[in-house]
């Protein structure tokens, strides 16, 4: 998931591409939990390149934080 230089969502769910652009242009909320959910995946990105060497305890509940905002992103998504 976290090969390329970050995660992108059109990739994570491919049949909701025009429906993620759609809700990135119109939707505040949807729109910040994007923003979030690209910095923390960045972020993790830049910890399994060894970029950056914080504690597996941090690294752990980024990750965490990451599925949390994908989940949140996937359901605004089914719903709209």
């Amino acid at each position: 998931m976290f090969g390329e230089h970050h995660s992108d969502l059109a990739a994570e769910f491919p049949s909701l591409k025009d429906k993620i652009h759609q809700l990135k242009s119109s939707n505040a909320h949807f729109s910040k939990l994007v923003s979030e959910y690209e910095a923390v995946a960045k972020e993790i990105y830049r910890i399994e390149q060894q970029i950056e060497t914080p504690s597996d305890e941090y690294t752990e509940n980024k990750k965490k934080q990451c599925l949390a905002l994908k989940d949140k992103i996937y359901n605004l998504l089914i719903k709209e």
